[in-house]
């Protein structure tokens, strides 16, 4: 075997070591876009509902944990919405409704984008997976052969 196959051996160890690090990344930031999204989602059904109750409507407002506790909707028509960085606003149901659907399009583009690269990383993984198994075959046969020479 050949310093140099041997070096490319390495070499090729290592990239795909990283390739398949990079792909468990990605893989865990689609899990979290997916994870934002389910809640987007509910947040977006619950909006809905609200909308079609009256005030003094009866709630359960889940607490954690399977639990939830009583409580009375106060008004139909304004919601408080989070905007990130620990601030909230007061909206009206209609704003909070688009807000949500703004932030359920942008977490639909970033899982585009994210699965893309995953697609492109995967491809990259497998090309790596095929030249190191040639290879490997090669590296193996010349070391055969090296060995029926010796003896």
């Amino acid at each position: 075997m050949s310093s140099e196959d041997q070096e490319t051996f390495r070499r090729m160890v290592v990239e795909l070591r990283i390739l398949e690090g990079t792909a468990e990344a990605i893989q865990s930031r689609l899990n979290l876009v997916g994870a934002a999204l389910s809640e987007l989602n509910i947040a977006r059904i619950t909006l809905e509902g609200v909308e079609k109750e009256t005030a003094d409507a009866p709630l359960f407002v889940p607490i954690g944990g399977g639990s939830y506790v009583k409580a009375k909707l106060d008004s139909t028509d304004r919601v408080i919405v989070g905007m990130g960085a620990g601030v909230s606003i007061e909206k009206t149901i209609t704003e909070a409704k688009a807000t949500v659907q703004n932030r359920v399009g942008e977490l639909e583009k970033t899982r585009v984008s994210l699965q893309q690269q995953l697609v492109q990383v995967v491809g990259r993984i497998q090309e790596n997976r095929n030249r190191l198994d040639d290879l490997t075959a090669r590296l193996s046969r010349a070391e055969k052969t090296t060995d029926v020479s010796e003896a």
